[in-house]
């Protein structure tokens, strides 16, 4: 039972310090913080089988509000966008032989 605990423990830091990265529009630190808490979340759904009727409980109770922060954190977070959209720059001497002497201007 202890484990479950400090599972469902490290959870709810980690969607503590993803909510506070949101807030402070820290998007990747919040990312990684709810990646963090899905973690620990997923953890727990392997090890539900194993769990008793108290462990079950105690675990589906405290887990479900977690999951329902997680998924309004990943609505919250900002999707990730490429840096640019430029065409490619072609180099003219990409395909030249290193051997051969420089072309006459």
């Amino acid at each position: 039972m202890d484990d479950l605990l400090k599972r469902l423990a490290d959870a709810g830091l980690a969607m503590e310090a993803a909510e506070a990265a949101l807030e402070a529009g820290e998007h990747q630190a919040a990312r990684d913080a709810l990646d963090e808490a899905d973690s620990q979340l997923a953890l727990l759904r392997d090890r539900w089988p194993s769990m008793g009727a108290a462990e079950r409980a105690l675990v589906g109770r405290t887990a479900a509000p977690l999951r329902a922060r997680l998924d309004a954190g990943r609505r919250r977070v900002a999707p990730l966008r490429a840096v640019s959209d430029a065409p490619v720059e072609v180099d003219p001497e990409q395909d030249a032989d290193p051997d051969d002497p420089l072309p006459a201007a």
